[in-house]
């Protein structure tokens, strides 16, 4: 198999792309889709090791300079395209200079792969840009850009890509692999894949516990919302601008507590909620709110965040945000 055992659930896309690398025939670009965390780098990665292997065919040890070269990011006919340090996006000299790239041809004589992360940060122009490339793919190469959405892309360049999407894992795998991989206790690993969203990327994180703890005092900030007067969500959203990072954990957060509820709304059903361990409150929001409010505020989350991710003003961003939830009726 072409993939190695990092890399937990996903038997669909998995599958797919093993299909593609047993018959040779690559789709010249893809588009991976889903939530931080859940593997799409990693497949990604995976499959160029099992392109450019030394030593297996279509699949790959991870041993072989060509593996080693690729993990160590230095491979030639493997390019990682990604912000510049210091830089909130991805700009149009990059995809120039990827485009250059991908036309000579590879030192391996194999393909010649480069993976955008995350392709929703090329700003319009780098989009643009690479539409060029997209229409006339050069023999031999392969494009993988990765994001959290499609709502970042052009739908231009989304119909030139074959979409794989990689839903959140499933609780227990997220879990299981938190107790083989840090030795933790049942509990506190079913705890870290709730707030992580199912995330093993975000569980692994040496941060997640802090997120455990500051999800309790989110939820209550989001509870008092509609009691609260103005003053009390402008303190909120001041001390949540402050951090970019913090922010967007935030909001990510958010966005998946009204799945969650938008989930169980729907089918009454817990497999598929990530804050099973807050099941009881996501089942008393559930039955106290609409799903079009549900959806609204998700939606509303997920504007914010992608408005942080583009550099408008985070307190004001919160704002917005906080006032459509205070305001809104259930």
């Amino acid at each position: 198999m072409p993939f190695d055992s990092d890399i937990v659930g996903h038997d669909r896309q998995l599958a797919t792309l093993r299909q593609a690398l047993e018959q040779d025939r690559l789709h010249h670009a893809y588009v991976f889709l889903g939530p931080e965390g859940v593997g799409k780098k990693t497949v990604a990665i995976s499959m160029a090791k099992a392109v450019h292997c030394q030593e297996m065919t279509r699949d790959f040890c991870g041993r072989c300079a060509s593996c080693v070269r690729i993990d160590n990011h230095n491979h030639p006919d493997v390019r990682l395209v990604g912000p510049f340090s210091g830089k909130k996006d991805i700009g149009i000299e990059q995809v120039r200079a990827l485009e250059r790239e991908l036309n000579y041809r590879a030192f391996s004589s194999r393909k010649k792969i480069a993976v955008i992360d995350p392709a929703s940060l090329m700003n319009f122009s780098a989009q643009n840009a690479l539409l060029k490339t997209l229409e006339e793919p050069p023999a031999g190469s392969v494009l993988i850009l990765i994001s959290t959405s499609a709502g970042g892309l052009l739908p231009t360049l989304l119909s030139r890509c074959l979409r794989l999407s990689f839903a959140p894992l499933q609780a227990s795998e997220v879990v299981e692999c938190l107790i083989s991989r840090k030795g933790l206790k049942r509990e506190q690993a079913e705890i870290l894949a709730a707030v992580s969203l199912r995330s093993l990327g975000r569980a692994l994180n040496p941060d997640s516990e802090e997120l455990a703890r500051d999800r309790a005092e989110w939820l209550d900030g989001i509870a008092s919302l509609t009691q609260a007067e103005r003053t009390d969500w402008t303190a909120l959203a001041e001390k949540l601008s402050k951090d970019r990072e913090a922010a967007l954990r935030f909001l990510d957060w958010l966005a998946g507590w009204y799945r969650d509820i938008l989930i169980y709304r729907a089918t009454h059903n817990v497999g598929e909620i990530c804050n099973l361990d807050l099941i009881e409150r996501v089942k008393a929001e559930a039955s106290s709110s609409s799903s079009e409010r549900a959806l609204f505020l998700r939606s509303q989350a997920l504007l914010a965040a992608a408005r942080i991710k583009r550099n408008v003003n985070r307190r004001m961003a919160l704002e917005n945000l906080f006032i459509n939830m205070a305001g809104l009726p259930k």
